[in-house]
């Protein structure tokens, strides 16, 4: 028993759970849009996030990764589990199609699994429906939650579209006015909104680990060498000391 799972959004980037086999390639006639709310991970009730959901569009494609998941009832339902966990704003999964570059014409994989929602605000409590490109970059920029800011999931997504040689007009395009945003001094409540420093690239974040990791080295190391230089220190003047108490009794004259 084997299952394919689709990931369009942070599932690019950040599985999450145990897989065997990872694909890069698309779905046909399906296209990303920020149309879904997220309340409980990059947002709340109160100040939702938006992040990635698919909607029907005829000759789209939409790229991103495949995972395969074999070994097993088990492993297969302790992955699904956490899917169905961390997914459940979609209220549907559909099987579909999944094409690679090379092959155009025939798909790599069928009846793989997608998580979608049903663009329908009455039946899905989470369906937040299009919006002006402002306004979504306003509420991506201002939102967060338990998991981290709205705007680093956007930004994790620009970067992982690149990363895998697809970047996408549509996020790039938007992740730019949520700079915009962000520079011309968004705010929360009255509340001025700092830039993030969590999307920052894995070789950045390295480079800084090592600069952190020398100082804390060099740091560690001197306070080593404190122990012996008072010691030292203490030890120098206590032989001056007994030094001049000789020299200034050989001096006095014997009563």
């Amino acid at each position: 028993m084997v299952f394919w799972v689709f990931g369009y959004g942070s599932l690019v980037w950040n599985p999450g759970f145990e897989y065997d086999e990872k694909i890069i390639g698309y779905i046909k006639d399906y296209r990303r849009v920020f149309d879904l709310a997220c309340i409980d991970h990059r947002g709340t009730p109160e100040h939702p996030a938006r992040t990635c959901t698919l909607e029907d569009a005829e000759g789209a494609i939409c790229w991103g990764a495949v995972y395969c998941v074999r070994g097993g009832p088990e492993k297969e339902r302790l992955a699904m589990e956490y899917l169905e966990r961390r997914e459940c704003e979609y209220d549907k999964k559909t099987l579909v199609d999944f094409y690679k570059e090379d092959d155009p014409s025939q798909p790599a994989i069928t009846d793989v699994i997608v998580f979608t929602s049903t663009p329908d605000k009455v039946s899905n409590k989470y369906y937040l429906g299009p919006a002006p490109l402002e306004e979504m970059a306003l509420q991506i920029a201002t939102a967060f939650g338990p998991c981290g800011n709205n705007r680093d999931y956007l930004f994790l997504l620009e970067k992982a579209m690149s990363d895998i040689g697809h970047e996408e007009d549509m996020v790039i395009e938007l992740a730019n006015e949520v700079r915009k945003v962000l520079g011309n001094g968004a705010s929360i409540d009255g509340k001025p909104v700092k830039p993030s420093r969590k999307a920052a690239t894995t070789e950045e974040d390295n480079r800084r680990s090592v600069v952190t990791d020398g100082k804390l080295q060099k740091k560690a190391a001197s306070e080593k060498k404190m122990p012996s230089l008072l010691l030292a220190f203490f030890s120098n003047h206590i032989t001056i000391a007994v030094l001049f108490v000789a020299v200034y009794s050989l001096t006095m004259p014997l009563s």
